[in-house]
Formats: C-alpha cells, structure tokens, sequence
C-alpha cells in the first residue's frame, strides 16, 4: 500500500517522476484536465484520493496556473485527502515581497494568503517553498497552513565546487545577497565578494566597485533567480573589469523566459551556468552551456523529517 499520492501541475511532469522515485511507497496520482471553447478550465482528480496522504507539486509560474492549483488543492481536501504537502519548487512573484512605491500590490503576500484558505485537511495541510527571494515569505502563510522554507545549499555548494575548483570566489550580482553569499562562502571556506552599484534613476543603475580582490581568480556568481541575466551580466562585467579570470555562475531558480539564455551565452563574459529543476524553463534547453541539478532528494529528504505520517 502506498504511503503518498504524488499528484503534479502538467508543468512538473518531470519532478512527479523524480520525487516518486526518491519517497519510499509513492505512486502517482492523476488529474484529468480539459479546456472549453471559451477558455474555461476543467479539472478532475482521477485517482482515488480518500483517506490518501497526497503530495501536490504546484506551478505558479503564471496566473492561471497558480489559480488551478488553488481549485485542485481544495477539491483534494473535500474528496477526502487525510493530509496536503503543497510542494511550490518556484514561489510565483516572490520578488514582490514588499512595497516600495505607494500603491504597489504586495502579491507574494496576497498569494500566500490564497494557499492559506485551503481548507484544511484531517491531519494537517504543509507547504514547501524552496530558496525565496525573501525570507519573510514564510511568514505570509495564514491560519492552518505550515509552511517550510526548504534551501538548496547542499546543490548549490556541489555546482560552485564543480564549477570553481578548489579555489574560486563565490559572488553575488549585488549587496543585497551579500550576506547570504558570505554565509556561503564561509561554509565552503572560499573568499566572497559583491559589487556596489549606484542608483541612477528609479530603474537604472550603474556598478561602481567590486568589494574584493579578485585579479587572476575564478568567480562564481550566486543569486536565488536568473530571469533576464541583466544583473548578472553586469556583475560578470564588473569582475572581470577586476582582473577576474573566468566566471560562472549559479541560480537556484532556472527562470529564463524566451531568449534570455542565448543572450547571456552570447554575451562571452560567463563560462557556463549552473541550477536546479524548481522552474519548468529549466527543462526547455539542452545546451552544455547549462547544467541542471535534480532537486527532487532535497524535497524527498524534507518532507521525511518534516512530515511524520503513520
């Protein structure tokens, strides 16, 4: 008898293999999906769900997404799931954590408050995030909802040491993830370094200095996200203005919309980019360029110490 229904967003098709494979007694769950003439969206959870213990690997990467999620993971508690692990690889709009100008919507706050309307299963209803923008994220979660923020260090510190060697520096595109990129570093007893930058205008910045020496060194840059690669390819820019000798980087969160990859890659400051399968962008590339980390045995490993289900 399994011990988890492992059902996944059709984006995370990939991640429900990987993770039945690493959970001990899983079987796939499945949900049927249809789309109607004029653009409305049915769902049914094929699989028999009852006094289950269901794992749901949800993708809010866009709007419409996220509010399937919502409606699959209510419908999972009223057909009578005994527990709900919400797994969110990439938390949609955690970058929008906070207001900065007057009447900005906060959404990363306005979509934990959605999650935490699900209704509450028998024994209890979980959350994972993995590697926010914010670390106040968590704190947004409401009521019922437990929510775990899962970090990616160990596949972060396996790519930046095979990327960098023995000795490289590990840096950041900015300060505002110096801390984090020191902590790193200190862990993995390699130098950190991070670029200041001046604010031009209210969208334009411009990179001053570079912290650190790193004249003959490899760099490794670190940020939770790659979208564009604007900031990174400046801060590449900058190292090695610095006297840098080659630069990596790695980003938790693969994002990379349409062309952002070859962008970067034809840019030639950066040898090759490193990170995980939390994006489902990550697996629209086979290029030697990218190399992507499975991150289904971190997920596996937290929900078997944080989840105690008889």
């Amino acid at each position: 008898m399994s011990k988890y229904l492992v059902f996944a967003s059709p984006q995370y098709a990939y991640l429900q293999n990987n993770l039945i494979h690493f959970l001990e007694k899983a079987e796939q769950g499945v949900i049927e999906k249809k789309i109607f003439p004029d653009g409305e969206i049915y769902h049914r959870i094929v699989s028999d769900i009852q006094d289950k213990d269901v794992i749901f690997i949800a993708d809010t990467s866009t709007d419409a997404h996220t509010i399937s999620v919502y409606d699959i993971a209510c419908a999972m508690v009223k057909y009578g799931a005994n527990s709900l692990i919400l797994v969110i690889p990439y938390f949609g709009y955690s970058t929008m954590e906070r207001a900065v100008k007057a009447g900005e919507v906060v959404k990363a706050k306005t979509r934990a408050r959605l999650f935490s309307n699900i209704p509450k299963a028998p024994r209890g209803n979980h959350i994972f995030l993995i590697d926010l923008h914010s670390e106040g994220i968590p704190h947004y979660f409401e009521g019922d909802m437990v929510c775990t923020h899962l970090y990616a260090k160990p596949l972060i510190i396996q790519a930046a040491q095979n990327l960098g060697g023995e000795d490289f520096v590990l840096a950041s595109t900015d300060a505002g993830r110096a801390k984090w990129v020191e902590s790193l570093a200190a862990e993995m007893q390699v130098q950190s370094a991070f670029v200041y930058k001046t604010r031009l205008s209210g969208d334009e910045t411009k990179i001053t200095g570079v912290n650190a020496p790193v004249q003959g060194k490899t760099v490794v840059i670190y940020d939770d996200m790659i979208r564009t690669g604007g900031s990174l390819m400046s801060a590449a820019a900058a190292y090695l203005e610095h006297g840098a000798d080659k630069i990596f980087a790695i980003a938790t969160h693969l994002v990379l919309p349409e062309g952002s990859l070859e962008r970067i890659k034809s840019c030639g400051f950066i040898q090759q980019i490193a990170g995980t399968n939390t994006h489902p962008n990550s697996q629209k590339y086979s290029d030697s360029f990218l190399k992507v980390y499975d991150i289904s045995p971190l997920i596996a490993d937290a929900i078997h110490k944080k989840i105690r289900i008889a």
